[in-house]
């Protein structure tokens, strides 16, 4: 499927062949902080699947295994974009949020589900528009 995607300002836009069925909800507590939000949905794709039109900013976090990666976003707005490792990404892996078509794109796994907020399951229905 291609996706379509950008950022809040719109200073960087990105298309994307990804595979639907790989979409994935991220509990870990690193997007949990680096969203601003109890989860992150996901979806990787190669990065010869990849464009990006635009400047974008990086930050590189370092986890304690030494492992490091590349969390992408914009300059202007701040809108997290992608990540990929800091050395030689062989994919990038799509914030859902700036995604176009995220509504057709149900996530098909949970990850890190023991760093999950305890009190998910127990979420309210919506109680209408804000």
């Amino acid at each position: 499927m291609l996706i379509h995607g950008a950022c809040h300002c719109e200073a960087v836009r990105f298309t994307a062949l990804i595979e639907p069925a790989q979409v994935s909800v991220c509990h870990c507590s690193d997007c949990q902080v680096l969203s601003g939000a109890p989860m992150r949905a996901i979806v990787k794709a190669a990065i010869a699947d990849f464009s990006l039109q635009g400047t974008v900013q990086t930050y590189t976090k370092t986890a304690p295994s030494g492992q490091r990666r590349d969390q992408v976003f914009c300059p202007v707005c701040g809108t997290p974009l992608y990540g990929c490792a800091a050395l030689n990404p062989e994919f990038v892996v799509i914030r859902l949020g700036c995604v176009e078509e995220r509504a057709q794109l149900p996530p098909h796994r949970q990850i890190w589900t023991a760093s999950a907020m305890p009190w998910l399951g127990d979420c309210v229905a919506p109680s209408g528009a804000a």
